[in-house]
C-alpha cells in the first residue's frame, strides 16, 4: 500500500506545532530520538524531519509528496509549489528593520544601501516593484547583528515579537510580507498519494474550524429569543430546547471565537443568562 512521505521541519516551534496538528487530527507517529525518518500508526503516512531550507527542493524533486512549511521559506525558496491550506500557525512577517538612530519615510530611502538577509529571493522582488536599488549582503543565521558591525545600514529578517529587535538596537519599518505555516504540495505527488492528502487535509480543516470556534450554550427569556437568535450566526441556525422553567428555552449554538465578546456582550443586553462556552475539538461541516 502506498504512504503518503510528509516533510516537517526537524525542530523548532514549527516542528512542536506540525506534529501537535498531526496529533490532532488523529495521526500517531512512533519518533524516536533524532529519527530523520518515521511511521504512522494505522495511517498510510511517513514523516520526513527536514531543515526548513531544504524542504522545497525535496517537493520540486518528488522525494516528499507534501510538507507542513512557513509560506515565508515557500515564497523564498520555492514560488513554483503550490498550498493547498493555511494552518493558522507560526504566524510571523518579513520586514525591513534599521537602526533606531536611523531616519526612515519610506522604501526610496534604502536606495544604494547595504541591506543583510537570508531573504535575497524575496528582497530582490520587492526592490525591483519599488523599483529601487541597493546591495544585498546574504547572511544566514544572526542577520541582526549586521548594522551594528557596520556590515549594513538596514536588515530584512522574519519577526514575530519584535523583541529581538528592539534587543539589537533595531526599529522595524515595513512589512514585505506575511507568513504562517501552509500545507503544501509536491508537482509529483501521484494520485493514489493526493488521495490520502485530501483526507488529511479534510481533517486538517476540521481541526482549524474547531479552534477558531467557540460552543455557546445559554438560557434566554422565551419572550427574547426572536432578539436573540437574531445576533447569534450559528452554522445554520442555532439550536433551541425548552426548558423546564416554563417561559425559558436553552439555545445552543456556534461561535467565531474572534467575534465572541462582542456577541456575548449583545445576548446580555438582550436578556440571555446561564452562558456557558466550550471549547470545539474538531468541526466536521
Amino acid at each position: 500500500m502506498s504512504k503518503l512521505k510528509i516533510a516537517v521541519q526537524k525542530s523548532g516551534r514549527l516542528n512542536e506545532d506540525s506534529m501537535r496538528l498531526l496529533k490532532d487530527i488523529g495521526i500517531s507517529i512512533d519518533n524516536g530520538k533524532d529519527q530523520l525518518k518515521a511511521s504512522a500508526n494505522g495511517f498510510p503516512l511517513e514523516v520526513f524531519y527536514l531543515r526548513n531550507g531544504d524542504i522545497p527542493q525535496y517537493l520540486r524533486d518528488g522525494v516528499v509528496d507534501a510538507a507542513i512549511i512557513g509560506e515565508n521559506v515557500l515564497i523564498e525558496k520555492g514560488n513554483d509549489i503550490q498550498f493547498v491550506e493555511k494552518l493558522g500557525f507560526s504566524k510571523c512577517r518579513v520586514s525591513i528593520a534599521v537602526p533606531k538612530s536611523t531616519k526612515y519615510n519610506s522604501i526610496e530611502d534604502l536606495k544604494n544601501k547595504r541591506i543583510a538577509t537570508s531573504y535575497p529571493n524575496t528582497v530582490d522582488q520587492f526592490l525591483k516593484k519599488n523599483n529601487v536599488k541597493a546591495e544585498l549582503h546574504i547572511i544566514n543565521g544572526s542577520v541582526e547583528i549586521a548594522p551594528n558591525i557596520g556590515l549594513a545600514d538596514a536588515i530584512v529578517d522574519i519577526v514575530s515579537s519584535g523583541s529581538t529587535l528592539f534587543k539589537n538596537n533595531l526599529k522595524e519599518e515595513e512589512i514585505i510580507l506575511k507568513s504562517e505555516a501552509v500545507l503544501a504540495v509536491s508537482p509529483k505527488i501521484s494520485k493514489e498519494n493526493k488521495d490520502i492528502l485530501n483526507k488529511i487535509q479534510f481533517r486538517i480543516q476540521s481541526v482549524l474550524k474547531g479552534r477558531a470556534s467557540k460552543y455557546v450554550l445559554l438560557n434566554a427569556p422565551s419572550d427574547k429569543l426572536d432578539d436573540i437568535i437574531k445576533i447569534l450566526p450559528g452554522m445554520k441556525s442555532p439550536t433551541v430546547l425548552p426548558l423546564a422553567e416554563e417561559g425559558w428555552s436553552s439555545v445552543h449554538t456556534v461561535i467565531n471565537k474572534n467575534q465572541f465578546w462582542e456577541i456575548i456582550d449583545e445576548l446580555k443586553l438582550k436578556g440571555a443568562q446561564g452562558i456557558l462556552v466550550c471549547p470545539i475539538e474538531k468541526m466536521v461541516i
